[in-house]
């Protein structure tokens, strides 16, 4: 079935409308004027119908609570309770009368962007870039000419130390064990957290060596519970068999990596965290993934970001990010200019000029002052980490790094028509003030005149 009926009941016909108790001036309202929300429901409509069941949500009611949420960095909890208190948010997400329950679980967000996928937040994304050229935020050449770089969205998951991984493995192995009836001769569920917490205090004194001997002993012993639960895989059903031989092979993962070894796995539950350094002093390493972001060169309107797995070198996501930004700026080519920093030397693209920090040759004015302004993207970067959900990626799995990463510049371009409203709304109402003050001036001025 497709969405509700967005029709007013008899009860409703007696209540106020939203639009007749709120400030219709509001910044927000006057930026859901400028999002197309027929495209995004002709987008989601392939997501939003069901051959049975009762009929689904709104698109435009998932839609908006997924552009709050990182517009204004809330949880799936948050965003939907503050949802019910703000009639500002339920006007934006397309509802007439006031509403006093949750529209949805905050869970079934979740569902949701599974549903929507990655073609779904670009589309998001792409509908945010459309309303900032409606609202006068970005010129229709600005796309021409843009600032591409990465940065790391780290994952949240906990700082992956050797003692941690081992003990977690093991936790998940004997509980495993437990649900599916599988008898240990050891456990070691007071010998194993102990073992942890010395190796936690030798590190601290910098006595390396016990901690070394320390590690060893705690990877023996996780080492025998890996081996009896591997020797009765055979005795569990098809259905839990499958989950439990995930575990095993990457618990034989964590057993046989060490320190200097490549390919490492940094978290039990996300195997898809990578080691990404990025040359920072107060943090030397990131455990996430690699994201590559594009933004015009005068407003720092987000055109482009996609999550680039694997940890590639950045001269070659250039091509792929360049793609979307044609793709997403309906112009169906890329810009005609790129300013990267030195980490995208040696990668060239047709029909694109690519400039680099430092480079000298066949310089103009005009182009210095272009690389010049390349480091305009690194506050951009700072405040979709600061203001909105980039610093931490709670989603699991490579998709949702995928439909993270894609949010967080769609909820920096919201920031960013909003802000820019609220500066128009600003000047209106001080230019108001200014002409009644010269009305009472001359009218004050007229009464001395005249006696």
């Amino acid at each position: 079935m497709g969405p509700k009926p967005s029709q007013p009941q008899t009860a409703e016909l007696f209540r106020p409308r939203l639009d007749e108790q709120i400030n219709m001036k509001h910044p927000l309202l006057r930026l859901a004027t400028l999002i197309d929300w027929a495209e995004i429901e002709r987008t989601f409509a392939v997501s939003f119908t069901c051959g049975r069941g009762r009929p689904a949500l709104s698109p435009r009611l998932i839609a908006g609570l997924l552009y709050l949420q990182h517009t204004f960095d809330a949880s799936d909890e948050a965003v939907v309770n503050t949802w019910v208190e703000n009639p500002y948010w339920q006007f934006f997400c397309g509802e007439t009368y006031l509403q006093t329950e949750a529209p949805i679980d905050p869970s079934s967000l979740t569902r949701w962007r599974q549903r929507v996928g990655e073609e779904g937040v670009e589309a998001l994304l792409a509908a945010s870039i459309d309303a900032a050229r409606r609202g006068g935020v970005i010129q229709k050449a600005s796309v021409q000419q843009v600032i591409v770089d990465t940065t790391v969205m780290p994952k949240a998951i906990a700082h992956p130390t050797d003692s941690r991984l081992l003990d977690r493995s093991r936790q998940h192995l004997v509980k495993a064990a437990e649900d599916n009836g599988l008898r240990l001769r050891q456990n070691y569920n007071r010998v194993a957290p102990r073992l942890a917490a010395q190796i936690g205090r030798y590190a601290h004194a910098k006595q390396f060596k016990r901690m070394k001997k320390a590690v060893r002993t705690l990877r023996t012993r996780v080492g025998r519970v890996h081996r009896e639960v591997q020797r009765q895989l055979h005795e569990l059903p098809e259905a839990g068999r499958a989950r439990v031989q995930d575990l095993l092979q990457r618990t034989g993962r964590i057993l046989a990596q060490r320190t200097k070894d490549k390919n490492k796995l940094y978290a039990l539950h996300a195997p898809e965290v990578e080691c990404i350094s990025k040359g920072k002093a107060r943090t030397p390493y990131e455990f996430g993934v690699k994201v590559s972001i594009a933004t015009t060169l005068k407003e720092g309107l987000v055109v482009g970001m996609r999550s680039m797995p694997g940890n590639p070198y950045d001269g070659h996501t250039l091509a792929e990010t360049l793609e979307q930004v044609g793709i997403l700026t309906g112009t169906d080519r890329p810009p005609a200019t790129a300013i990267v920093d030195k980490g995208y030397q040696g990668v060239q693209i047709d029909g694109v000029r690519i400039l680099r920090s430092g480079q000298k040759r066949g310089m103009t004015k005009t182009l210095k002052a272009m690389i010049k302004r390349r480091s305009a993207i690194e506050p951009a970067i700072g405040h979709m980490k600061m203001d909105g959900r980039l610093a931490r990626n709670p989603l699991k799995g490579a998709l949702g790094d995928a439909l993270h990463a894609v949010m967080c510049g769609a909820g920096h371009n919201l920031r960013l028509i909003l802000a820019a409203l609220r500066l128009y709304c600003a000047r209106i109402g001080l230019s108001v003030q200014a002409v009644v003050a010269a009305l009472i001036a001359h009218s004050l001025n007229n009464r001395t005149a005249y006696g």
